[in-house]
């Protein structure tokens, strides 16, 4: 009789019960609530920051350009509900587009030389305060001078400050993103 007492003691139970397994549901859900937001304040913040590089490679791209081809170039920039884009380019600026489904067009004798498209439904946009800079190939500036900002869905936004030489500097407006000075 020992023995079948001995044996019944030894076949315990293991596992959760339903108590343990609603703890266990309701600390990761806490959790999980607590790190998503901070994780798409970080891949919209990482977004900002390759869109804000790329653009002023873009930018001293086009000085170099300008001056090694002996050629006027410009930068373009626009913006529909469709999204936002900018395109260097030759000739005026009524010679060249990059929004709307296809590649950028530009009429005779225009020549786009780079585009970069920002969808609707992106993380980024990019706005300018000026609709176009032309970038001189005999002193290497550019004019007029500008603002360009890249905004994020969340509000965040990077600037790429252009002065007179093309040099870019970049600042963040109000929210501000750690890593940036303000603006």
């Amino acid at each position: 009789m020992q023995a079948l007492a001995n044996t019944a003691n030894c076949r315990r139970q293991s596992g959760l019960t339903l108590i343990e397994s609603l703890v266990t549901l309701a600390v990761s859900a806490v959790v999980a609530g607590t790190t998503v937001p901070s994780f798409q304040s970080a891949m919209e913040r990482h977004q900002l920051e390759g869109a804000a590089a790329q653009l002023e490679t873009d930018l001293a791209l086009a000085r170099s350009a300008a001056v090694a081809a002996n050629r006027t170039l410009r930068i373009s920039f626009e913006s529909s509900a469709a999204g936002s884009c900018y395109i260097i380019h030759s000739g005026s600026v009524a010679n060249c587009t990059c929004s709307g489904p296809a590649a950028p067009a530009c009429t005779a004798p225009a020549q786009a030389w780079r585009s970069v498209q920002f969808a609707g439904d992106g993380g980024v946009q990019v706005q300018a305060n000026v609709r176009s800079m032309v970038l001189d190939p005999d002193k290497g500036t550019v004019s007029p001078t500008g603002t360009l900002s890249l905004v994020g869905k969340h509000g965040h936004g990077v600037n790429v400050v252009v002065n007179i030489m093309g040099r870019a500097r970049q600042c963040t407006p109000t929210p501000p993103l750690l890593g940036f000075r303000p603006c």
